[in-house]
């Protein structure tokens, strides 16, 4: 580690260990006013996929562009290193890391799948681990992580076992299970799992996974190394890195922390060897140690990684500020996904203690949702007859399973409704009355292709 390296942390530039909580706390109207930019008509309840910025950090965004437009030069040699270390100590301070230097920021969640990715690639092509070596997953991660595993691992001869996660789900103990199968089946013939990629909150369907015991099972049973990719967590579920005990760590900043698109933080453990990871884009520091590659890939603009000051200081302005920023989502959303399935008749996709800020709520089955096509012309008709954002998930049965029923039949959709403090009561309404609408109308989505 580069301790001594004044770009790797250890500038003047000091950053507080415990912000100051704001006396004059923020208000319903300071909520509306700060997230104004957005469609007054929309009811946008998919924070999830992009996540949302207030104004008061878009002007923060604006003034460092400003800064690099005006004189580049100076920005380049005087500000944007001092600034992106000031980023990573409260990141640091935030996740409870030990070092600064363990925390670098990059683009987003895919990126930091591919700096660990490249890295397992490499050992494969270069000798050190075995062909057919596995890599395990979830079934359900996201796509462009099991992408990265085609371009990087299995291309190298690796292969890889996925952990089907159960859902609709109903304790822990179903996943944990699952897991425990798959490692199994991995270290079968003689092979060894070489990297184990757990989500701590899954993407579609979303469920917050059991990552410390999932982490600890790993290590006892001898797994190298764990890389949690974490898209969803920092700023709706508590992170601490250090509990969750994993290799790697990554989170997206641009989802649920209020930083601008597009950044993301990735911990790399201290004990692990980390000089042989590298940014993808090659730059002028390649061979500096990951945080200072990940801080200069080029001419960009970084003021997304610049504004993590300003976004705590808008949390800050609520009372309780980050946590109880996660309370109160986290509240809403199962209140919100109890109402709609009290009024369609149908189920949640998980026990409320097993979401944070997003919740999977059966659709009625007769919407006759079939295929993944089904869910992307709801989602689309939803958006453009009704200026509803959700998106939806199809769910596939197993095979000898006959899965969870309403009334009508077998519940083959679910949407996945998200809250940010931006959210009112009448987005949820707006997407229940849309869905009764349909349904009492008879229509089904193979009807709503031929509209």
């Amino acid at each position: 580690m580069q301790h001594d390296d004044p770009r790797n942390g250890e500038s003047t530039h000091r950053s507080s260990k415990k912000p100051k909580i704001s006396s004059q706390f923020i208000t319903e109207s300071d909520i509306r006013d700060e997230f104004s930019h957005h469609h007054p008509r929309v009811a946008r309840i998919n924070n999830g996929s992009f996540g949302s910025c207030p104004g008061s950090v878009l002007a923060a965004q604006r003034h460092w562009q400003l800064q690099f437009l005006r004189q580049p030069d100076a920005f380049y040699f005087n500000s944007l290193r001092d600034g992106i270390t000031a980023s990573r100590k409260i990141i640091k301070d935030l996740i409870n890391a030990d070092h600064v230097d363990e925390v670098s920021l990059v683009d987003n969640a895919t990126t930091a799948a591919a700096i660990v990715l490249q890295r397992i690639g490499r050992s494969f092509a270069e000798g050190k681990f075995q062909k057919n070596d596995t890599v395990l997953m979830l079934h359900c991660a996201y796509e462009a992580v099991k992408k990265s595993i085609q371009a990087y691992v299995t291309r190298a001869g690796g292969s890889v076992i996925e952990v089907r996660l159960p859902f609709p789900v109903n304790s822990e103990e179903e996943i944990i299970s699952e897991l425990k199968k798959s490692i199994d089946e991995g270290k079968s013939n003689g092979r060894r799992i070489r990297l184990a990629i757990i989500d701590h909150i899954t993407s579609m369907p979303s469920v917050v996974i059991p990552v410390k015991e999932l982490v600890r099972i790993c290590r006892a049973e001898g797994i190298e190394q764990v890389f949690v990719d974490a898209a969803h967590a920092i700023g709706s579920v508590k992170v601490d890195v250090k509990e969750v005990g994993a290799d790697f760590y990554v989170s997206n900043l641009h989802k649920w922390f209020f930083c601008p698109p597009s950044v993301a933080f990735l911990y790399c453990n201290k004990s692990t060897k980390s000089s042989d990871l590298h940014h993808p884009v090659v730059s002028h520091e390649y061979g500096n140690g990951l945080p200072i590659e990940s801080s200069w890939t080029g001419t960009r603009d970084y003021s997304s990684q610049l504004v993590v000051p300003a976004v705590l200081e808008f949390v800050n302005r609520f009372e309780g500020g980050i946590e109880e920023i996660m309370k109160r989502n986290h509240d809403q959303v199962v209140k919100m996904g109890k109402m709609l399935v009290e009024s369609w008749g149908t189920n949640l996709g998980s026990p409320p203690e097993m979401s944070a800020a997003m919740i999977m709520v059966g659709l009625p089955s007769r919407l006759c949702l079939n295929s993944e096509k089904d869910a992307l012309k709801l989602r689309s008709h939803l958006r453009d007859c009704y200026e509803v954002e959700v998106p939806i998930f199809h769910q596939v049965p197993k095979d000898g399973e006959e899965g969870v029923r309403d009334k009508d039949g077998f519940i083959t959709g679910y949407v996945r409704i998200s809250h940010q403090v931006y959210n009112t009561v009448e987005d949820y309404e707006k997407l229940r009355d849309a869905i009764n609408q349909l349904v009492e109308d008879g229509k089904t989505c193979k009807m709503l292709f031929k509209e």
